[in-house]
């Protein structure tokens, strides 16, 4: 029993909300992680209708010895939807076989009432939005080229199209060059393309924050990951520079480096160290990272973006004052972030992105982070449109913002409407004299215009100068 005893552990883990489906399962011992994470998946797919048959049939009120219902949803579930019970026997299992009879008879009521006739039909499906989201692939380019994928894919029967419209169709990105769309059915888990590093399996929204960091591929190049683990962002940034100069990749957590260290060798990253280290610890001062240009920060959040995930499986009914106060924390985790990177004394560039959807996390965190100290000493500014993916359409919520037109100078992604997960980028950058004019003004509260822009910063049409008429009258004060 001590495998349903895991599982049913793992369900009151989630059920008090202590983290993710996937990150609750990762602390599984490795040897029973997979049983495991399978009946937990498949118990959740069915929850709804077991409890209805376990309330049905009183198991609960008439065996003593199932006292949770998480012990009775997992055996239940095996006795019902699996190949039986696999445990020998016992008393918590024979508390079960006692009522088989009157549990399969409420089984079959409930498909009945569905108007199911398969098992599979009364399973929680997947969230819909996900459908509405292509199997993105990154070209790996410390390997080979986007023009020798291109060929290879072609080669293999994909032609290019719409992925979502057919299974053999796919796209070049229109926003990031070296990134693929197919068809959300297509695996490439098992690719020897995969398997071998030349492509990464990364989301469009998740290519956004490296591209717009966008650091040179220069040898003097010196580069900071923040929170890097599991490595996606960081073979980006790696496959930007061309393996030159130096990205210092850092994650506290030991389980999570040692996956950042494997992702890094198959994406043959030469030019990153991992650092098994907490960001926030690291003085900017130490000569190792004295001369650090250009930092991108992606830490931990609530998640809400996210889509194609397993956690569209939990209930998602949540008091909002424990939501309320978790994104305050996590808000308040975010601005130390980016405070701390501002100290760093040659930092030119910091890029700062969630997969959240909620404006704590990304207009108020990006609001309140460029009126800091940090900020004000450091002469940062919020990058202007045109250093921010200037052709992707969605951008922030005005009126979240200080000052609405800085809405423009962030990226939204929406999940079930831009064909990727949902996610927020923006961009600081320390200034250099002639972005002086465009910086707020903090006696007037309105923005300080360069020639051409109104308050708002937004260009104006220019004004075509009057010629004078000549008055031969005019005296020669008047003229």
């Amino acid at each position: 029993m001590n495998f349903y005893f895991e599982a049913v552990n793992v369900l009151d883990k989630l059920d008090a909300k202590k983290g993710s489906i996937k990150g609750i399962i990762a602390s599984v011992p490795e040897k029973n992680r997979k049983r495991t994470a399978a009946l937990v998946i498949e118990t959740l797919k069915y929850k709804q209708v077991l409890n209805e048959v376990i309330d049905a049939a009183q198991l609960l009120k008439q065996e003593k010895k199932i006292n949770s219902r998480n012990l009775a949803l997992v055996l239940v579930h095996d006795l019902l939807l699996a190949r039986g019970i696999q445990a020998g026997d016992g008393p918590i299992k024979q508390a079960v076989l006692r009522h088989r009879t009157r549990l399969q008879s409420e089984f079959t009521k409930v498909k009945v009432k569905k108007g199911v006739k398969s098992h599979e039909e009364l399973a929680q499906t997947d969230d819909a939005r996900a459908a509405s989201i292509p199997r993105y692939i990154r070209v790996n380019r410390t390997c080979w080229s986007t023009k020798e994928a291109l060929a290879t894919f072609q080669s293999q029967g994909y032609q290019l199209g719409d992925p979502l419209a057919s299974s053999k169709a796919f796209k070049q990105d229109d926003h990031i060059p070296d990134l693929f769309a197919f068809n959300p059915s297509v695996r490439f888990t098992e690719d020897p393309l995969y398997l071998s590093g030349k492509i990464i399996l990364q989301d469009k929204a998740s290519c956004f924050p490296a591209h717009v960091l966008a650091p040179p591929a220069r040898d003097d190049a010196v580069v900071i990951d923040a929170t890097a683990a599991p490595g996606n962002k960081t073979s980006h940034l790696c496959a930007i520079m061309q393996n030159k100069g130096k990205v210092f990749a850092f994650e506290r957590d030991r389980k999570r480096f040692t996956t950042l260290k494997t992702m890094l060798s198959r994406a043959h990253c030469s030019n990153v160290e991992a650092v098994n280290s907490d960001f926030l610890t690291i003085s900017p001062d130490d000569p190792k990272y004295i001369g650090v240009t250009h930092i991108l920060l992606d830490p931990s959040c609530s998640g809400s973006g996210i889509v194609n995930r397993l956690d569209h499986l939990l209930d998602n009914e949540q008091d909002d004052d424990v939501d309320s106060e978790r994104l305050n924390k996590l808000a308040a985790f975010q601005l130390k972030m980016i405070r701390h990177a501002m100290t760093f004394p040659s930092v030119q560039r910091i890029v700062y992105s969630t997969c959240s959807v909620h404006a704590v996390e990304n207009e108020h965190v990006v609001r309140e982070a460029i009126k800091t100290e940090e900020a004000t000493r450091g002469q940062f500014r919020l990058g202007r449109r045109e250093e921010i993916l200037s052709t992707w359409p969605r951008r922030g919520i005005p009126e979240e913002m200080d000052h609405p037109a800085d809405a423009e100078s962030v990226v939204r992604c929406s999940p079930g409407e831009d064909r990727t997960n949902g996610f927020f980028v923006s961009l600081f950058v320390r200034m250099r004299e002639d972005d002086a004019e465009v910086q707020m003004s903090e006696v007037s509260g309105k923005r300080k215009t360069r020639d051409g822009e109104d308050e708002a910063g937004q260009p104006q049409p220019a004004r075509r100068k009057r010629k004078k008429k000549k008055n031969k009258a005019a005296t020669p004060s008047q003229s």
